[in-house]
């Protein structure tokens, strides 16, 4: 039996500073998790995927990355590689996202277990 399509956003980095962005809703790239395109069926995703590879003088290594959604929303990145990538660097916390006053880097790990 095959498995149930889980929705999807496309994750890169940026080309020029390294950051894990994602594609939005316009076509353009954005730090936010909130902000990204949600695709909730395979055609979809493949269309965002599409418009990632077609911007490679923005970002580089463009994917799809499962999510889960909660009231229509992105609740939480479903595996642990893509919390890791969107929380920053594990081993200086005074760097990357989660150095940000309005970041919330436990919300990233709400449901996992971790």
């Amino acid at each position: 039996m095959a498995k149930p399509f889980e929705p999807k956003i496309v994750s890169a980095n940026d080309l020029l500073m390294g950051d894990v962005v994602y594609l939005d809703r316009s076509g353009t790239w954005t730090r936010r998790l909130d902000a990204a395109a949600v695709a909730e069926t395979p055609e979809a995703a493949e269309d965002l995927l599409a418009a990632a590879a077609a911007q490679p003088d923005q970002v580089v290594g463009p994917y799809l990355a499962d999510v889960i959604l909660r009231d229509g929303a992105i609740s939480v990145l479903l595996h642990l590689r893509e919390k890791l990538r969107d929380r920053g660097p594990s081993s200086r916390p005074d760097l990357g996202r989660q150095s940000e006053p309005d970041s919330d880097p436990g919300s990233l790990f709400a449901g996992s277990g971790i």
